[in-house]
């Protein structure tokens, strides 16, 4: 099962600047303002190594600042090899919550072995690009989140034990969420977190491009004979935090039509009246719908929202259509939201083949409702469609089926923080 190890984290010193002006959120959501923003207020941000940008090839640019940055001691590996435990404070529907995991490396495995599962399909231009960053710095700069069953709180127990002192490091950050790092080098406790590992599966639940990025890393520097088995590049930084966390919080990714030629949502509505019950919310607030679709939640409906310009819920009558148009997979992948709405109302309806959902050539994807109504309001979508979140059991038992779900069908919230601890190879 997973091979999980304490490592010498590599962290800003101090005389870099406070903690709090050198980290940024996932490289993946910050725009050139926010990265431009970042570097202004400390020329020390992460930023600069995690989405470089400067110079003719920004990447071996990155090298070179890791170096400098290292040598001057902007940078520093601790001391000793140990486990980060990492908390996050934040709310959630206006409820104080936290999310509490440990951060360690994790060897890697080819997603046939089934220790570690992907639950989502990934797209080839992240990944390249990834991969050109872990060449030119041979470091992972931001963790991989992933789950793992804990039903009886063995590790949860021994990470509460471990963080009952003071943090490391505390601070509030830009959007209000509270940051701590406990670290723990104790060879007892790091020892019996390794051991209560070792019998665990990992589920992917943010980060399959890097995930996938380093396994590709790995088989290149044997290749190149640069590494061999056991070497560093034979592990990743991942996050780690049990399923049964009650901080765990994950998010529905909204979907919108564009560029559709012909486009008539009558049509549409017309189509999916054989398959969904639909009920017209004419002039319904987004609150409303929300409500609608917590409810169709809270029963396991499958429902989703159609909006173009008004909202029309719509409620699948029969699951076993879906049966014959996913043959030959599991219940889990077939009774997701986020399959029925690819499935049968993207691709057989509107006409929508993978390819072009994975191009993202007339669908592209947002966490806020918000943003989606605007986009069709606004004339930049045809339409949209409001799903409710993936719920964690489905995620783990699709990737225990060896499948994977459409990109983009999970949000985890919040995201992690880089640059409180950075691996290096």
């Amino acid at each position: 099962m997973a091979t999980v190890k304490a490592f010498r984290g590599m962290r800003f010193s101090e005389h870099a600047g406070s903690i709090e002006e050198l980290v940024c959120p996932p490289y993946d959501i910050i725009s050139e303002e926010q990265r431009a923003a970042y570097l202004r207020r400390n020329s020390n941000n992460v930023i600069r190594l995690e989405l470089p940008r400067e110079g003719e090839n920004p990447y071996e640019a990155a090298g070179r600042v890791l170096d400098e940055w290292l040598s001057s001691g902007v940078l520093a590996l601790d001391a000793r090899p140990g486990f980060y435990i990492y908390e996050i404070g934040f709310s959630h529907r206006g409820i104080p919550m936290s999310l509490k995991g440990v951060i360690g490396r994790v060897k890697l495995e080819p997603f046939e072995n089934g220790i570690i599962l992907p639950h989502e399909e990934t797209l080839s231009k992240a990944k390249a690009d990834r991969f050109e960053l872990m060449k030119a710095t041979g470091c992972n700069f931001s963790q991989i989140y992933s789950l793992y069953m804990d039903p009886a709180k063995e590790i949860s127990g021994r990470l509460e034990q471990a963080s009952a002192g003071m943090p490391a490091v505390s601070f509030t950050d830009e959007d209000g969420l509270t940051q701590k790092l406990w670290i723990e080098t104790d060879p007892a406790v790091v020892g019996a977190l390794e051991k209560a590992f070792a019998d665990k599966k990992l589920y992917i639940a943010d980060g399959h491009h890097r995930y996938e990025t380093a396994l590709h890393y790995r088989d290149w520097m044997r290749e190149q004979g640069r590494a061999k088995e056991g070497d560093g590049c034979d592990y990743a930084m991942m996050m780690l935090v049990a399923m049964e966390h009650p901080g765990l919080v994950v998010y529905p990714t909204h979907r919108i039509v564009r560029g559709m030629k012909g486009f008539q949502a009558g049509e549409i509505l017309q189509s999916c009246g054989e398959y969904f019950r639909m009920v017209k919310m004419p002039g319904a607030s987004l609150s409303q719908v929300e409500a609608a679709l917590d409810a169709a939640y809270a029963i396991g409906e499958k429902a989703f929202a159609f909006y173009d310009g008004n909202f029309t819920l719509l409620t699948l009558k029969d699951l076993s259509v879906m049966e014959a148009l996913l043959p030959g997979t599991s219940r889990a992948l077939r009774e997701l939201d986020v399959s029925v709405l690819h499935t049968l109302v993207l691709e057989r309806l509107m006409g929508i083949d993978r390819e072009n959902m994975a191009s993202q050539k007339n669908l592209t994807y947002t966490k806020a409702p918000s943003e989606a109504v605007a986009a069709v309001d606004h004339g930049e979508g045809n339409c949209a469609f409001l799903l409710n979140p993936t719920r964690v059991t489905e995620i783990r038992d699709v990737a225990l089926a060896g499948e994977k779900m459409p990109q983009k069908s999970t949000y985890f919230y919040p995201k992690l923080t880089t640059g409180l601890v950075m691996n290096r190879f």
